[in-house]
């Protein structure tokens, strides 16, 4: 039997199985949702794993935010005043915001939150190093004096890719950006209900009635009036897919984040559900691997791998036979993007030959080195994924480790620089938004700051002045030329193996209305009367 018929039967078995719809009385009040992943940590400056992105998304605000069209508007800003030729940024808050323990939001939190993200965020580190001063001048007031215009700032403070830049109390921002913080105290519309967390579960967030959404703009993505019409959203974690989509056809979820391609058939035939694509830039998948440790230290090994990385393979396996869900042929931005480029990409094979990749490895140094690749089996795009990937090593003959690990404990293990005996890693899959690998502002993945970088601390300062040169570009045409010598330079260094874009489906209840494009967002959602 095939894996897709295997799948479809199991999910229509189980809903015959499953418990009886909710009854009518329950409360149109509560959201139940089944996110990617469990929700293993929590601080969004601390990872970049995208169900905490999501999670910091409900709990905290941002100074801006971004729309549909990555577009930033003020939202915790009432606005700004820039002076001195882009070197002055004075940003004034709005009034009556509140933090989720009552007390209210300062100036002097802000910055505190800036430094705190700007230590860890690929585009707040780059903010960090235009800015001569940050400072709060008084209660509402922020403000940058810049060593050099930075035309950009609000796009750092508004990204909605990982790593967003969460406002949160002085004595929490305090915390190191390499640890998390403590308590999840924000000044979004939903606070985090610490005493109802069930690891591997549950997450229980309750709306936050002393929130006051912006009284302008058009709700879009993180910007415009950020209404939560739901009194309580419950995550329900459910690694098994059947499981899943049965929960979902019963009544008993209202929305499932990410259902396996495998069922989206089968959803779309069910007229009380809606699939729809909510993120249309897409997930640029990529296989990250280690550049501390051997053998993918050396860039020669990292170039002969490239080789073997067939996309369309990963691609098949993510999103199906249906073109229209992703795209391979896939460089170091995002296809399609304005800073995309062709160059370089006669390096992605065209024909496989693994006896070549096998001498190809051992001619640059490859000596049977032990390779770990971490798997998390509770993430089903990533899981598929690092099955490709799993078998493509075994067939060009390296040393694979295949270590099978729940998300939480993936994330957690991706944070060690150690060597393979201590704990450490050599590879792991991954995706990023699109919208953030559009050009090198918030592409975490083509820093080449060492082990100040994201996981994998790729190590280039060729990279790193090309970054510098394309924030300081005079129009988008040089910035375009810079990327593709970036693009080049990367099929040089390999800082990471693209693997196609997909476009992931979201399946939810017909009765919810409002839902947003870009992210799955909770404000301005609600159920039908």
């Amino acid at each position: 039997m095939q894996r897709r018929s295997f799948i479809a039967g199991a999910a229509l078995a189980t809903a015959a199985l499953s418990a009886p719809r909710l009854a009518s009385s329950q409360k149109a009040s509560v959201l139940r949702f089944v996110p990617q992943a469990d929700l293993a940590l929590l601080d969004p400056v601390q990872t970049t794993g995208l169900v905490t992105r999501n999670h910091g998304m409900m709990v905290f605000d941002t100074l801006y935010g971004v729309d549909e069209h990555a577009a930033p508007h003020p939202q915790m800003a009432e606005g700004h005043v820039v002076e001195q030729d882009g070197r002055l940024w004075t940003i004034r808050l709005r009034e009556g915001l509140r933090f989720h323990d009552g007390t209210p939001v300062l100036a002097r939190d802000c910055v505190a939150s800036i430094r705190r993200w700007g230590s860890r965020d690929a585009f707040g580190m780059a903010l960090m190093a235009a800015t001569d001063e940050l400072s709060a001048p008084d209660d509402r007031t922020v403000r940058f004096r810049l060593k050099r215009p930075f035309p950009l700032l609000p796009d750092a403070l508004g990204k909605a890719g990982s790593n967003i830049c969460p406002i949160m109390p002085e004595r929490l921002a305090a915390t190191p950006g390499t640890q998390p913080v403590a308590e999840m105290v924000g000044s979004g519309p939903y606070r985090f209900v610490a005493g109802e967390r069930v690891p591997g579960a549950l997450a229980v967030y309750q709306r936050f009635d002393g929130y006051v959404p912006r009284q302008e703009g058009t709700a879009s993505m993180l910007a415009g009036p950020r209404v939560a019409h739901f009194e309580r959203v419950e995550w329900h974690t459910m690694p098994d897919a059947a499981t899943a989509a049965a929960a979902l056809q019963s009544g008993q979820m209202d929305w499932w984040e990410q259902p396996v391609m495998d069922l989206v058939p089968l959803l779309r035939r069910r007229r009380e559900l809606k699939i729809e694509v909510l993120d249309t830039a897409g997930a640029f998948t990529m296989v990250r691997p280690n550049h501390l440790q051997p053998p993918f230290d050396n860039p020669a090994i990292r170039r002969a791998l490239m080789g073997a990385i067939r996309q369309q393979d990963y691609m098949q396996v993510v999103a199906g036979e249906d073109r229209s869900l992703w795209k391979d042929r896939s460089g170091f931005f995002l296809p399609g993007a304005p800073m995309a480029s062709e160059a370089g990409l006669e390096a992605l094979p065209t024909a496989y030959d693994p006896a070549k990749i096998r001498a190809d490895l051992a001619a640059a140094g490859y000596a049977n080195e032990r390779v770990v690749l971490l798997v998390p089996a509770d993430f089903p795009v990533l899981n598929a994924m690092s099955e490709v990937t799993a078998d493509m090593l075994r067939k060009v003959g390296i040393n694979l480790d295949y270590q099978s690990l729940d998300w939480g404990t993936v994330l957690q293990r991706l944070a060690s620089q150690e060597p393979l005996d201590k704990g450490g890693w050599s590879m792991f899959c991954n995706f990023s938004l699109g919208v953030g690998v559009m050009n090198p502002a918030a592409h975490n993945y083509m820093r080449g700051n060492g082990r100040r970088a994201t996981f994998g601390w790729y190590d280039s300062p060729r990279m790193e002045a090309l970054r510098d040169a394309w924030f300081a570009a005079a129009d988008a045409e040089s910035q375009r030329r810079i990327c593709r010598d970036m693009q080049l330079l990367a099929f040089e260094e390999v800082p990471f193996y693209p693997t196609g874009v997909f476009y992931q489906p979201t399946a939810y209840r017909a009765e919810l209305t409002g839902m947003l494009k870009g992210a799955p967002l909770f404000t301005n959602l609600r159920r039908a009367s």
